[in-house]
């Protein structure tokens, strides 16, 4: 079955002709506007009698800091017509490192009680979120709906009879401070409804395996969406320039060529270019695209390497970014540079020691076949910095396991030159939900860890337990070009998956950081 998602009034969401509604707010919020916000949305939920079995409810609730709490019941519509009401709790605890709205619960409530609740029948639910005085009103929105639609993921290769039916939520926002529906600005529902998308679609291209999803496969899919929304967008271009194969390693992007040459599909840079009409300013952002890491031959181990499909979840992410952006009207002009390849095992990979010459006019000694994105992003912020006159530079990259260590599996690492950009990203992050948290950005101190004496820097530290997230990132800044910009590097090794599936981290970031900021 698939999943739909519409942001609507909710006098047009349907409800009283829904399988299921879903009211998601805080405790006090539901006890004191869950009746009030469901009128809103239909006569048939101004009936008294529900009123009383929203409290009997309402009174089983008692959500935990981690983890909210639900309930549900059957409520008569019409004769013989009978819905169900899902209550979900969500805690008013959080601390000044997380979001004021937890989305985080959001998608563990809408994975454990939404997913299911929808069975095998086409049909619609409504999802009624109700704002609380502290979430500074629309603020919220962009958590709320990347954190509802992650728990829907749209890759899956299971052999069971495919349904073809179609399930659609309708997401309805109840101001519990105006007492009335939220108004949205500066979000459209189109908007919310093109997040959405994107969130689903970059965690897709992430649970995809490299037999489906290798370079030529995501270089493709980037051709194709790129088209399609061009035909969308009048008095604005997207064009595409794609490097591949051995012109890479004729035109001197060392880095990426080095990396994936040993794979049976050819390594790439692609380059999106969205411009608007007037643009306000200009940014790069570079992913990291390694479809598949062995490690080459500093190889991994048997249990290590399992999961290495997620390794282009930078680029994932920064694609569907860059659509959702040109899709919303951005009024700054966006290159996302996706850095391609598959570090693969074989006669012609990459050994230690060999030396490779970056699009930076750098030379860099191998000593681990294992430290490959930060190759392929040297190439790509090289790249943005010599040829795009850009304001802001920036990567994103399942980079280090050291992230999850430094910032734990819910926030990523930023690093950034910036005080100022670093705070905006920080805060975007507590907006959408995809949250950051900063670590040292100091070149002083972990440029000599890449000393080398043949070449102008080794890829990989001399002391690992010397910042490793920190000099991994410094190693992608030592190819920016006489940049004078904002660099900002993000690295969403731990939470760009949750178990096994990916969540699409890093979608809601950039558009709340770069077209709603």
């Amino acid at each position: 079955m698939s999943v739909t998602f519409s942001v609507c009034k909710a006098a047009k969401s349907g409800a009283d002709q829904s399988q299921s509604v879903f009211v998601v707010g805080q405790l006090e919020d539901l006890k004191q506007h869950a009746f009030c916000a469901l009128a809103k949305a239909s006569v048939a939920f101004t009936d008294h009698a529900l009123m009383g079995l929203l409290n009997t409810s309402l009174a089983s609730l008692s959500p935990s800091p981690l983890s909210g709490a639900h309930s549900s019941f059957l409520f008569a519509v019409a004769p013989g017509k009978y819905l169900r009401i899902h209550l979900m709790a969500l805690p008013t605890d959080c601390s000044r490192h997380n979001a004021k709205h937890r989305p985080d619960v959001v998608y563990e409530l809408a994975q454990k009680h939404a997913q299911p609740s929808f069975g095998a029948d086409e049909g619609s639910s409504m999802v009624l979120f109700l704002s609380a005085l502290n979430w500074n009103g629309s603020e919220s929105v962009t958590g709320l709906v990347a954190g509802f639609c992650r728990a829907f993921p749209l890759f899956s290769k299971k052999t069971a009879r495919p349904n073809e039916k179609t399930h659609r939520f309708s997401l309805v926002f109840f101001d519990c401070c105006a007492l009335d529906e939220m108004n949205l600005a500066p979000y459209s529902p189109q908007d919310l409804e093109s997040l959405a998308n994107g969130v689903r679609q970059a965690a897709a291209m992430v649970d995809a395996p490299c037999n489906i999803l290798h370079t030529t496969a995501f270089k493709d899919e980037a051709l194709a969406r790129a088209s399609a929304v061009q035909c969308k967008l009048p008095g604005a271009a997207v064009t595409v320039e794609v490097i591949e194969g051995e012109e890479l390693n004729e035109r001197g992007y060392g880095g990426i060529y080095g990396v994936g040459k040993a794979a049976s599909n050819p390594p790439a840079l692609v380059i999106l270019t969205y411009t608007p009409p007037e643009p306000q300013s200009t940014v790069a952002w570079c992913g990291k695209g390694i479809v598949y890491d062995t490690g080459g031959l500093s190889i991994k181990s048997k249990t290590g390497m399992p999961g290495m499909k997620r390794d282009m979840g930078g680029a994932a992410a920064i694609m569907n970014a860059f659509f959702c952006a040109a899709e919303m009207g951005a009024k700054k002009k966006i290159h996302a540079l996706l850095c391609l390849a598959e570090n693969a095992v074989g006669p012609l990979a990459t050994r230690p020691d060999d030396i490779h010459v970056l699009y930076s006019g750098k030379s860099v000694e191998i000593n681990n076949t294992d430290a490959e994105g930060r190759l392929v992003l040297g190439d790509g912020v090289a790249h943005a910095s010599k040829h795009l006159q850009c304001d802001v530079i920036l990567d994103m990259c399942t980079l280090t396991g050291a992230q999850g260590i430094s910032t734990g599996k819910r926030h990523a690492a930023v690093v950034c030159n910036s005080d100022e950009l670093e705070a905006e990203a920080v805060r975007a992050g507590k907006l959408c939900g995809d949250l950051l948290f900063p670590i040292p950005y100091c070149p002083e101190f972990f440029r000599d860890e890449f000393a080398s004496a043949v070449a102008d820097m080794k890829n990989s530290v001399r002391d690992r337990s010397n910042a490793q997230s920190s000099c991994a990132a410094q190693f992608i800044a030592n190819h920016l070009c006489e940049f004078a910009g904002q660099w900002i590097h993000v690295d969403m090794a731990a939470p760009s998956h949750k178990g096994e599936l990916a969540t699409g981290y890093g979608v809601a970031l950039l558009v709340q950081l770069f077209v709603f900021h």
